[in-house]
């Protein structure tokens, strides 16, 4: 989609692809924040960060600030990439930062598109804390139908001065000033998961399922069991590690892959799988993986992408399971029964069996006997 900033035309595409119509790469947030910025009359000297910028859409249209831009998964580095090469932009590698990396110089100006997660906020502003001083002014960008009391607590917690905006185009801006005193530069949040038999697991503020393990996964759990030929194993989408961490429990001579997009979330699973032959990708699909491999994969599918409800990511993942096993190999994994993924299951395996269910959830096991579509 095309977008027209200072009589520059810039053009936007979103990854993972959409055939939704109506879903653009940016929305009222950002341009909110660009008017900000320009009303603030921000000099170009200034040093500027990005947080959230999921589809690099405000760090390409801020490309002469030569913005820092926080990069958290692995979709949202394509999509920056992407975008830089349609705009014909170049990439400052050194411009980009990771979760758990302090920002390298000090920043006059940051931008946060406001994450659903409030914990990944906090994370975000945690990050953030050691590289501001009392002049840097923090802008937060949100629609107001997804306005979070939490965010205001925690902006709160760590500045004097936070202010909200007038609405415009039904979005706001809470602005963050001043950092309290009392307030210690700390590094980034850990909470722990306490499992059944004195199991703990840990995992970083703001990734899935804050505190807990989600009703799905135990779900999955409950029905997860190897099978004597389960020797090379992938848990897709794997958040904290807990399905591989519960597979490992069971046979420790197994060889596991742990694939996921988050960075927090791939971070977090290296603390719980210390042990064992345990390879860890940071990724967003199994493009890189060989095919015809993995005698067992494991998965709970995400279908929610920050506000917006879409199965289109678990479709590919679907596909790329299919590739990646061998003949006889299966995929189990969990689903809300609203969502109906058998209809779509069976276009890639020839078996897909139900090993339990309830109101909410169905656990599918699906066996590949043929070559994939």
């Amino acid at each position: 989609m095309q977008f027209e900033y200072k009589n520059h035309k810039y053009y936007i595409s979103r990854y993972p692809h959409t055939a939704h119509p109506s879903l653009r790469a940016w929305n009222a947030g950002d341009e909110y924040l660009l008017q900000f910025l320009q009303s603030s009359n921000t000099s170009p000297e200034a040093s500027l960060a990005i947080l959230n910028d999921r589809f690099g859409f405000l760090s390409i249209v801020l490309h002469d600030f030569a913005p820092y831009t926080l990069i958290q998964y692995k979709s949202q580095e394509k999509a920056f990439a992407a975008n830089m090469v349609l705009n014909k932009k170049q990439i400052n590698k050194d411009r980009i930062v990771l979760p758990l990396q302090p920002f390298p110089s000090k920043i006059d100006i940051a931008c946060i598109k406001v994450p659903k997660s409030s914990a990944l906020f906090e994370q975000m502003i945690l990050q953030l804390l050691p590289s501001i001083h009392t002049d840097t002014t923090i802008a937060c960008a949100f629609m107001t139908r997804h306005f979070n009391p939490k965010i205001l607590s925690i902006a709160q917690r760590y500045f004097e001065h936070v202010s909200q905006s007038k609405a415009r185009k039904k979005s706001r801006l809470i602005l963050l000033k001043n950092k309290k005193e009392t307030i210690a530069t700390t590094g980034p949040r850990l909470t722990s998961i306490r499992l059944g038999r004195g199991k703990v697991l840990q995992q970083y503020a703001g990734i899935f399922s804050e505190g807990k393990i989600d009703l799905g996964t135990r779900f999955l759990l409950s029905h997860l069991e190897l099978r004597p030929e389960d020797l090379n194993v992938l848990d897709l989408a794997s958040g904290n590690g807990v399905l591989a961490s519960h597979l490992q429990d069971q046979d420790d001579k197994i060889e596991l892959h742990l694939l996921e997009d988050d960075y927090l979330a791939v971070e977090s699973a290296k603390l719980n799988l210390t042990t064992g032959k345990a390879h860890f990708h940071w990724e967003n699909t199994l493009e890189s993986l060989e095919s015809d491999y993995f005698d067992l994969v494991v998965c709970n599918p995400p279908f929610h992408f920050e506000y917006e409800n879409t199965i289109d990511i678990a479709l590919l993942l679907f596909r790329g399971a299919h590739r990646c096993l061998r003949s006889k190999g299966r995929f189990v994994l969990v689903a809300n029964r609203h969502l109906n993924y058998k209809t779509h299951l069976v276009k890639w395996f020839d078996d897909v069996q139900i090993l339990g269910q309830d109101k909410r959830y169905i656990v599918y096991n699906c066996e590949k006997k043929r070559e994939g579509i």
